[in-house]
């Protein structure tokens, strides 16, 4: 199933799935066993890919999405178009978990997410259409 591509009529959203299908293959997960990639498409045109890192202590496992966001932010890039994640699952499309979300959001609401299935198939979402009254910077100034 794919979707009509709607803001990014640009982003090679194949491209940008298969590169996060690859971030996938490097998933440290060995408790869930539950592998996601992430590719991240900045405004200027550069990716950033991620994946998730598990540990023993599994509130200090990072997921794919936020791997890629702070690789990018590390480098000094903040405004990101487009987000693909890409998991194992050949039953439903792979979203972001809640504190991704947030994460996304953080940096635009109008941040293009695909979520995929291992057959390529994708559906595009709107960060802020994920995260619905999201928390945002909005909600710390006077």
């Amino acid at each position: 199933m794919q979707v009509e591509k709607r803001r990014n009529d640009d982003v090679d959203v194949e491209k940008l799935i298969e590169m996060s299908r690859e971030a996938k293959t490097h998933s440290y997960s060995p408790y869930s066993n539950y592998r996601v990639g992430a590719a991240l498409l900045t405004v200027d045109g550069k990716v950033f890919t991620g994946c998730n890192v598990e540990n023993a202590s599994i509130g200090l496992s990072i997921c794919a999405e936020r791997t890629a966001i702070v690789k990018a932010v590390s480098k000094g890039f903040k405004q990101f178009r487009a987000i693909a994640v890409s998991g194992d699952d050949v039953n439903r499309f792979i979203s972001p978990c809640g504190a991704c979300r947030q994460f996304i959001l953080e940096f635009g609401f109008d941040c293009e997410v695909y979520l995929t299935k291992p057959d390529c198939s994708y559906i595009a979402m709107i960060a802020k259409d994920l995260l619905p009254h999201g928390y945002d910077p909005t909600f710390l100034s006077n």
